[in-house]
């Protein structure tokens, strides 16, 4: 069975559409249930418009990854649930949006609960501290908006150059250059 890393930055884990769970699992999760409630939190980074994702499960051990230093996500909307496992420490962190990441910024520390999630912007600078005992595995999803990336890649801030790719790839589309993000209704929604 193919396995690819999760990220650039976790070392253990698994890419849920390797195991053929996107478009029976992720997919509608997105656009029933996240999408509605991105819409409304976030609808200037085009939580409205989320039509494509990367989701994966990141594992944190003594003797693998203990954290994972500050960083963006590459998506406009993350959703980060622990999946649990008994562990101590290991909290989340936030600083400012589009923050420079070095040196370590000023953060709001967040204690990350089993069987909870938390949604956030992915241009907020985020990490999370080291565990000090146990194991803690986290499903995290990446929500992207092709209206929004379409314009500006997040990553580099640059007009994005399009390139071949399997499955959702980065989340850009091919697009009539003029393609703007629409303004959405929130009550159709509901």
């Amino acid at each position: 069975m193919p396995k690819g890393r999760p990220n650039t930055m976790n070392n253990y884990g698994v890419l849920l559409n390797e195991l053929g769970m996107d478009e029976t699992f992720i997919t509608p999760l997105r656009e029933k249930y996240l999408q509605p409630i991105t819409a409304l939190l976030y609808p200037d980074v085009g939580g409205a418009c989320l039509d494509s994702h990367k989701a994966f499960v990141v594992k944190y051990s003594l003797h693998e990854d203990l954290d994972l230093s500050s960083h963006y996500d590459n998506a406009e909307v993350t959703l980060n649930v622990s999946l649990g496992k008994d562990f101590t420490e290991g909290n989340l962190y936030f600083g400012d949006f589009s923050q420079d990441p070095t040196p370590v910024p000023k953060y709001v520390e967040i204690e990350h609960v089993g069987a909870q999630g938390l949604l956030h912007r992915g241009g907020q600078i985020h990490g999370a501290l080291p565990i000090a005992s146990g194991e803690r595995w986290n499903l995290i999803i990446w929500m992207r908006s092709s209206a929004i990336r379409n314009q500006l890649c997040p990553m580099c801030n640059k007009k994005p150059e399009l390139v071949e790719a399997e499955g959702f790839g980065d989340g850009f589309t091919e697009s009539p250059e003029d393609d703007v993000p629409e303004t959405v209704n929130l009550c159709s929604l509901w």
